[in-house]
């Protein structure tokens, strides 16, 4: 199943409180239970003003879908070609 990137504009992200940060979980959790297992979320990183969220997904529609019903927003979804790491240099 393909592999995205979302960048999501964020204001201040980084100052956000441990609690807004597990609310913001929660919620995003309660809305991929619901649209079903297709769609899953494996990580996220937070910097000053962006959060950068890795999502499996079969298509684009599906991540801008769960962005709309948790009310978050999607700036630029990218697809993961390849993945490298420094053992792909051996």
């Amino acid at each position: 199943m393909p592999k995205y990137i979302i960048e999501r504009n964020i204001q201040g992200a980084g100052n956000f409180s441990l609690e807004k940060l597990k609310e913001a979980a929660k919620s995003s959790c309660d809305v991929l239970r619901k649209m079903g297992p297709e769609i899953q979320w494996v990580e996220s990183y937070v910097t000053e003003n962006k959060i950068y969220c890795v999502y499996i997904s079969p298509n684009e529609e599906m991540i801008r879908e769960h962005a709309e019903k948790d009310g978050i927003p999607v700036d630029k979804i990218s697809k993961i070609n390849t993945i490298i790491d420094p053992t792909t240099a051996e």
